[in-house]
């Protein structure tokens, strides 16, 4: 089992930035790839981001592409979030999740573990 914490959530003006981590535990997450989703109040799930196992592959949704970066540090067993130029819109809880599979993709339903979420709200 895999128990996924995010953190880095909080308040911010437009056009401000924040880094959310994700940090695993109860297994090495080395092997798995990771994704970052987010959930606006009265919307469903939708896919932010991916990376495989070695972060040689990354996925941005559109709507954050050229904003927002996801990495990881496996030594660290911990997957990142940097978002900048953050817009109202961006405004929902973050949850990171893992998927066994070394590689994933958009499809929610594919990941195995997730995490409990962190709200970002951002300021107009």
């Amino acid at each position: 089992q895999v128990q996924l914490v995010e953190s880095g959530g909080g308040l911010v003006q437009a056009g401000g930035s924040l880094r959310l981590s994700c940090a695993a535990s109860g297994r090495t997450i080395e092997n798995y790839a990771m994704g970052w989703f987010r959930q606006a109040p009265g919307k469903e799930r939708e896919f932010v981001a991916t990376i495989n196992w070695s972060s040689s592959i990354t996925v941005y949704a559109d709507s954050v592409k050229g904003r927002f970066t996801i990495s990881r540090s496996n030594a660290k067993n911990t997957v990142y979030l940097q978002m900048n130029s953050l817009k109202p819109e961006d405004t929902a809880v973050y949850y990171c999740a893992a998927d066994r599979a070394p590689i994933a993709g958009r499809d929610l339903n594919s990941y195995d573990y997730w995490g409990q979420g962190t709200q970002v709200t951002v300021s107009s």
